[in-house]
């Protein structure tokens, strides 16, 4: 697709919008060391306080299909600069908010913009950059992006301290607001090849295409179950945890919550460069990876006589950032078994995933510390910790079944002598299912 186009030109669009991805998680997970502020400043509870973030990720994750829609439909530049516009915008309500109605607004209007980005950088990634290059791209993006989440962390912290809540939000967010201009003018879109969806009818049959490809409800479980983890604990529950719940130091946890960033940051290119070479191994390393996560959380909810040592918090902590660098796996999994034409809608599709659990996971937990307070020794965190464990299994369950049915589906189009991107090994436990409907 893209594989004729000048490379440097290439890269320099790349850039500028992957700098707006970078604001966009930070002001994604700028509550998360604020959480304690907010407590006071609105005058909420934890049940409270998660909504803030139960509605930022709840609007984001309901507006992925619609944003693939969009950019299909319009283009990278357009969206993404409107992200920009709707992240600043946020930013500054937020700053100025003083009641909790008033907060809950900003997030909503934050959530926005948050929704409009990461499917407008895959489908620029996907249009400008040549088909083996995707996955590494697509991780370097995701990467580079997590850089936002450590300004998120202790740089955020520190500045609430010295220059306080209402200047903090207002200068990052009139930042943002002017980096609108930058993306305006130096983000293209790629000549476009394809139909484009129009009208009511056109987009249901867009969206129902998308959704009917096992690749791309594989694509959605695999980002359910990889990246919700590392997503409730940046965004709200990590530091409070770390704090309330493991006796970790109020200035030692500003700094751990850095490594389910620094994680990103590191495993992303890795994680990248392989998928991109072995395509043939992506769901193994999935699979992997969530057996790593469970393993962790046994250790630290299962830890007797005491709080875990430092070092086994930061390996826990360390594994579930990995998550997001795994979960691009979904998205090589959506350019592989999608037309272009249909990228973004289903990349929209599988983001939808991830984030939809992300909310649950932060909402879950809220609730179970509302009905636990009081219990002794951070006791109340172990059991509310435990509703992300569930969903974690809930994920990985659905991710095995639809991994079944999409491997099913590659060999039956290789049985018809179709062209298939991955050539998949069978292995005895396929051949049940491939005497069953794939779409089941």
């Amino acid at each position: 697709m893209a594989a004729d186009r000048p490379e440097s030109r290439a890269w320099w669009i790349w850039s500028a919008a992957v700098v707006a991805y970078l604001a966009a998680v930070f002001h994604r997970g700028s509550l998360g060391v604020a959480g304690t502020q907010a407590l006071d400043r609105f005058g909420v509870g934890p049940a409270a306080l998660s909504a803030f973030t139960v509605l930022q990720v709840g609007i984001y994750a309901g507006m992925q299909i619609p944003t693939g829609l969009l950019v299909d439909r319009f283009g990278a530049r357009k969206v993404i600069t409107a992200a920009v516009v709707l992240l600043g915008t946020g930013q500054v309500l937020f700053a100025v908010a003083d009641s909790y109605p008033m907060g809950l607004l900003a997030r909503a209007v934050l959530g926005m913009g948050d929704a409009l980005m990461w499917v407008s950088i895959l489908r620029l990634v996907a249009t400008q950059f040549s088909a083996r290059r995707y996955a590494l791209v697509a991780t370097m993006s995701s990467a580079l992006g997590a850089l936002g989440g450590v300004a998120a962390t202790f740089p955020l912290a520190l500045a609430l301290q010295n220059m306080g809540w209402t200047a903090t939000f207002l200068l990052v967010g009139a930042l943002t607001l002017g980096y609108a201009a930058v993306t305006g003018t130096v983000v293209r879109d790629a000549p476009f090849g394809g139909a484009r969806p129009r009208g009511g009818g056109a987009v249901f049959r867009q969206v129902r295409d998308a959704w009917s490809v096992p690749g791309t409800r594989l694509a959605f479980w695999t980002h359910f179950c990889t990246m919700f983890v590392s997503g409730a604990l940046t965004l709200l529950w990590g530091f409070p945890y770390l704090v309330n719940g493991l006796g970790v130091p109020t200035a030692t946890a500003s700094v751990m919550l850095s490594l389910l960033i620094i994680g990103q940051v590191i495993g992303g290119p890795v994680v990248g460069a392989l998928i991109g070479r072995r395509p043939e191994c992506r769901m193994w390393i999935v699979l992997g990876y969530l057996l790593l996560n469970v393993l962790a959380w046994a250790v630290l909810l299962g830890w007797q006589g005491g709080h875990p040592p430092l070092a086994v918090i930061a390996t826990a902590f360390f594994i579930f950032a990995l998550g997001g660098p795994v979960s691009a796996v979904a998205f090589a999994l959506v350019r592989d078994y999608n037309p272009l034409h249909q990228v973004g809608t289903a990349t929209g599709v599988a983001n939808a995933g991830g984030h939809t659990a992300t909310a649950l996971g932060v909402l879950l937990v809220g609730l179970v510390l509302d009905l636990t307070q009081g219990l002794p020794g951070g006791s109340d965190y172990r059991v509310a910790m435990l509703a992300l464990v569930a969903l974690l299994l809930f994920g990985t369950l659905r991710t095995v079944v639809w991994w079944r049915r999409a491997r099913a589906a590659v060999f039956a189009a290789e049985a018809r002598g179709e062209g298939v991107p991955v050539v998949l090994t069978r292995h005895r436990w396929d051949l049940k299912l491939s005497r069953q409907p794939v779409n089941a």
